[in-house]
């Protein structure tokens, strides 16, 4: 019998988790049976140092990741004396999958229930890549939930991500591992290969950028909280793509920090932090 090849193995960046206080941790029920697991942050006072900290902060992460690569953010405005709402996205993380179609609307959903399971009626959103995406989609179909919005490496539409061709052949891959492959698989070096339940799970997730989203840039007409979009100089993103979500947003600012990827939450979280808190404050203008 043919050995089964092993997928393309991803070694993620690391990343600092978030160590302020966990005010609360809830499993947030949707219609079509899935949990998204949702992470509250909160200062250990009740003195605020932030005059507008009375709004939360809502952070929504990227693909296949899961909301603790905000950690640095969370710790660094939670010291401010904002509270964080950080849901694990759904299938991803500690939530489940559910049945409806795994789509960036189905996901902008889920936030939109978090919202409404906390009894928040208003938040200040951050949204890196996937989750940028939906911050987007959040920001214009539940404008009432928006206090502001800084979007991170989001894109419209999938050729907006750049060079997004190897995407079936991995898909493929992992598609196979998931039929054939087998528990406990190592590389030569010992870093584990993903699991044939962890493989399907992963061609999912990846096959999403691939297909979708589809966001007429006009339709982000309608959004008129304060903005920011941002990316790295140097973001998988094309800056073109950025560029033409900033100006369908009236009065959004545009962000390029000099010198960054795509994975600005990692590897530059003071300059996100920097970006949300000035978006924040505009809205006291």
């Amino acid at each position: 019998m043919e050995a089964v090849p092993f997928p393309p193995v991803y070694r993620p960046r690391p990343y600092v988790r978030p160590t302020a206080q966990l005010a609360q941790r809830r499993a947030v029920a949707t219609p079509d049976g899935a949990a998204i697991e949702t992470y509250v942050y909160a200062p250990s006072c009740e003195k605020s140092h932030a005059a507008d900290a009375s709004t939360p902060i809502l952070m929504l992460h990227g693909n296949g990741e899961e909301h603790g690569i905000f950690g640095a953010i969370i710790d660094a405005v939670v010291t401010l004396g904002y509270t964080v709402i950080a849901p694990d996205s759904r299938d991803q993380g500690n939530s489940t999958r559910g049945t409806k179609a795994f789509t960036y609307e189905t996901m902008t959903e889920d936030a939109a229930a978090v919202l409404c399971e906390l009894g928040v009626t208003s938040a200040h959103v951050l949204g890196f890549s996937d989750g940028g995406i939906e911050g987007l989609l959040l920001a214009r179909d539940y404008a009432h939930s928006v206090a502001s919005l800084t979007a991170v490496g989001a894109n419209l539409i999938p050729e907006g991500a750049g060079d997004i061709s190897w995407i079936p052949e991995y898909v493929a891959a992992q598609r196979l591992w998931a039929e054939k492959g087998y528990e406990g698989a190592v590389l030569e070096d010992g870093y584990p290969v993903p699991s044939p339940n962890e493989a399907a799970k992963i061609a999912e997730h990846i096959e999403l950028m691939y297909r979708e989203p589809h966001i007429p840039a006009e339709s982000l007409r309608t959004i008129t909280c304060p903005t920011t979009i941002m990316a790295g100089e140097y973001d998988d993103i094309l800056a073109s793509e950025t560029l033409r979500i900033a100006q369908a947003i009236p009065n959004a600012h545009l962000l390029f920090v000099p010198g960054a990827p795509h994975n600005l939450p990692k590897v530059n979280p003071n300059s996100v932090v920097r970006a949300l808190l000035a978006t924040i404050h505009r809205c006291n203008r």
